[in-house]
C-alpha cells in the first residue's frame, strides 16, 4: 500500500514540493534578491557577491518554487501558484515596460548641445558624406556618459548614424567651459571597413 504524502509548506527542508509545482520560477530568475526576501528566501542575498550571483540566478530559477514552499507557509497549492504568477508578471511588465523605458530616458538625456553639436559637424564633414551619402540621420539610441560640475563638464558619447548609402558609428568626445560645449575629438568608423573618417581632430 503506497503511502500518501502530506505537502505542508514552511517546514524548511523538511517540506516536500509537490510534483506539480515543480517548475522554473520566473519571478526568482529576474528579482532574485527581491523576490527572495518577498518569499523568505534570503539565501537570495548571494546575488549582492560578485561572480557568485552570475551562477546564483540560475539556481533561483530553478530551485525557487522549492525553497519558497520550504521557508514560507502557504493556504494551499493555488495560493501558491496564484502568488508566484504575480511574481513572474512584475518581472515581465519590468522587463519588457519600465527597463526599454529607462534606457530610453538615459538615452535622451545624452542627446543634448554636445550631442547636437557633433551631429552638426558630422552632417557638413564632405568624407562623411561620401560614405553614407545624404541626408544623414542619428539613430534613436545614444550610449556614454555625460557629467557637469557648474560651468564645466566632460562628454563621452556613442551613436549610430545612416546615410541612403549605409550606416556607421559616430564616436564623440567633448568638454564643457563657461557654461558652453566644445568638441574635442569626433570620429566616424564605418566597421564593415574599418574605414575611419577624422571629423573633429584635437587640438593640442
Amino acid at each position: 500500500m503506497t503511502q500518501e504524502v502530506n505537502y505542508v509548506s514552511g517546514l524548511g527542508k523538511k517540506s516536500i514540493l509537490p510534483p506539480e509545482l515543480k517548475d522554473w520560477n520566473w519571478g526568482a530568475f529576474c528579482l532574485n534578491w527581491v523576490w527572495g526576501i518577498g518569499n523568505s528566501t534570503y539565501i537570495a542575498l548571494l546575488m549582492f557577491i560578485p561572480f557568485v550571483n552570475l551562477i546564483m540566478i540560475f539556481i533561483l530559477g530553478a530551485k525557487g518554487n522549492e525553497w519558497a514552499w520550504q521557508n514560507r507557509t502557504w493556504r494551499d497549492f493555488e495560493h501558491f501558484k496564484t502568488v508566484q504568477k504575480k511574481w513572474r508578471n512584475a518581472a515581465l511588465i519590468i522587463f519588457v515596460v519600465v527597463f526599454p523605458l529607462f534606457f530610453v530616458g538615459i538615452s535622451g538625456a545624452l542627446k543634448g548641445e554636445a550631442f547636437d553639436l557633433s551631429l552638426a559637424k558630422i552632417q557638413e564633414n564632405s568624407n562623411v558624406i561620401e560614405l553614407i551619402g545624404t541626408p544623414i540621420d542619428a539613430g534613436f539610441f545614444v550610449t556614454g556618459s555625460v557629467s557637469t560640475s557648474g560651468p564645466t563638464g566632460e562628454a563621452s558619447l556613442q551613436y549610430s548614424i545612416s546615410g541612403p548609402k549605409g550606416n556607421a558609428e559616430a564616436y564623440v568626445f567633448a568638454y564643457k567651459k563657461f557654461e558652453r560645449w566644445h568638441l574635442y575629438e569626433v570620429v566616424v568608423i564605418d566597421e564593415a571597413t574599418e574605414q575611419k573618417i577624422q571629423v573633429v581632430t584635437p587640438s593640442n
